[in-house]
């Protein structure tokens, strides 16, 4: 295994590994040893060959990887070579494509070093087809050539919050724990959400929540949020944008701060205005054959995937299914599963957290000469 401790490519100092790639490969009875290593390399926890902590405990962090059947049905024809896990997250989908393709290589790339960490130590009977690189999505061309990789045959994003992420209350993501309000991904740099709201003015703020969260009531809530500034943990803004809610709303099914909540973690962390950049450089890696495949929880996300993958398969704004069947393929890709995939019956009882997913697939064409 070998891990690239870069930093986000959005600065000039961050477009380079900080050190030389480091390969943790060693006899098999060194293998947890090494893959600590590389977990306390992430974010030391304690003395090395300390226990994991629960932040980066891998049955702590793991959970349920959303449509994995599909998942894999989507990469089941794709032939030897690289897969990469744009959104590695506790490794879920990683370790079940590994056990399902003996041969295949795989590179997992997250901005959170906490679950870099888990999936280290997750992905450890695979060690030796595995590498770890600290960056966020955007960042997979650089990655790459820091691995000396040229085209890969699989790509897989998966777009939504782990739940530990929502369910760990330190790291500031979920209304329902209580913590400090940060919701960073990668919490070493960048602004947290606490200085967002309390330093955006409402016009800013009504914005986001409306662009990102789908939120109707978002002036009013923007007033409220600046009205009572300044807010420090999640409990406190969750209980203020309750409060700002009209009557109505509050009766409404699931919690009245989810829009916002969603809405600040995806400005934060800058999600949406990074996904095409980094779906276009996937699509550009591909080989010919190789497929990819993009979890969506949200109507903004989904819009900016489904657009990027139609202008990509050669898809204009009115072109239809049928066009695309009587003047044969014209793009770089060819969309599968059309217009994308929902979580099962089953999935969704096991599985509630599940239930906005939407699952779009591709396979690049044969390049044009």
């Amino acid at each position: 295994m070998r891990l690239l401790a870069g930093g986000l490519p959005n600065s000039e100092n961050c477009h380079r590994p900080r050190t030389a790639p480091l390969r943790f490969l060693g006899p098999s009875q060194d293998r947890r040893l090494t893959l600590v290593s590389v977990a306390d390399r992430l974010l030391p926890t304690g003395p090395p060959g300390s226990q994991p902590s629960a932040m980066t405990d891998p049955a702590a962090f793991s959970h349920e990887p959303v449509m994995l059947a599909e998942i894999l049905d989507v990469f089941e024809p794709v032939v030897d070579g690289v897969i990469v896990d744009a959104t590695l997250g506790g490794a879920g989908h990683a370790s079940a494509i590994l056990d399902a393709h003996a041969s295949v290589r795989l590179v997992g790339l997250d901005q959170d070093r906490d679950a870099l960490a888990a999936a280290a130590r997750r992905l450890e009977p695979h060690e030796a087809r595995v590498d770890l690189c600290h960056t966020r999505f955007d960042g997979i061309a650089q990655a790459l050539d820091d691995l000396g990789i040229g085209e890969i045959t699989g790509i897989l994003f998966d777009l939504g919050v782990s739940s530990h992420q929502l369910d760990v209350g330190e790291r500031g993501f979920s209304f329902r724990n209580d913590g400090p309000l940060d919701m960073r991904m990668d919490q070493s740099r960048g602004q947290t959400a606490a200085e967002l709201v309390n330093e955006a003015d409402g016009g800013d703020l009504a914005f986001i929540l409306r662009t990102y969260g789908d939120e109707r009531h978002a002036r009013r809530l923007a007033a409220a949020i600046v009205a009572q500034r300044p807010h420090t943990t999640t409990a406190r803004l969750a209980e203020v944008v309750m409060e700002a809610m009209p009557a109505a709303s509050r009766r409404s099914p699931g919690h009245p701060a989810r829009r916002t909540f969603q809405a600040l973690r995806i400005a934060v962390n800058l999600e949406l205005d990074v996904l095409a950049p980094a779906l276009e450089a996937a699509i550009e890696r591909l080989a010919p054959g190789g497929r990819g495949a993009v979890l969506s929880y949200h109507s903004g996300e989904d819009r900016i995937v489904k657009r990027t993958l139609r202008a990509a398969a050669g898809l204009g704004a009115n072109a239809t299914p049928a066009a695309l069947v009587t003047e044969g393929p014209v793009g770089d890709i060819a969309l599968l599963h059309r217009p994308g995939r929902t979580p099962s019956d089953a999935e969704l009882e096991q599985n509630p957290r599940s239930s906005p997913a939407r699952l779009r697939s591709f396979e690049r064409l044969a390049r044009s000469s």
